[in-house]
C-alpha cells in the first residue's frame, strides 16, 4: 500500500488535479503522502478538510474496532482466534 502511495505521489507532481491524485488524496492509507505532494500546487480548502476528516474518522473507527477485539481477545489468552470469532468479538459489550 505504501509503495502505491509513493507512486501516486510521483504521478501527482505531474498532474495534481487529475482523478488519480484526487481519489488517492481521499483514501486514508494514501492521503498523507499524496496530499503533501498536492498542497503546494494550490488545491481547494474543501479537499484538504475532506481528506483530514476522512483520515481522522477512519483512525477513530479502526481504534474502536481494535479496542473491542483486544478487550475480548486478551481474555482468550492461549487460544488462536479465527477471523469469524474476531467478528463476533466486535459485537460483545
Amino acid at each position: 500500500i505504501i509503495v502505491f502511495a509513493f507512486l501516486a505521489g510521483f504521478y501527482s507532481v505531474g498532474n495534481p488535479d487529475g482523478p488519480l491524485a484526487f481519489w488517492c488524496s481521499l483514501i486514508p492509507f494514501t492521503s498523507p503522502i499524496v496530499m503533501m505532494v498536492r498542497i503546494p500546487f494550490g488545491i481547494p480548502l474543501w479537499e484538504k478538510l475532506l481528506s483530514l476528516v476522512l483520515l481522522y474518522g477512519t483512525f477513530i473507527l479502526i481504534s474502536i474496532v481494535v479496542a473491542k477485539i483486544y478487550r475480548v481477545g486478551i481474555l482468550m489468552y492461549g487460544k488462536k482466534p479465527t477471523f469469524a470469532e474476531m467478528i463476533k468479538w466486535m459485537s460483545y459489550k
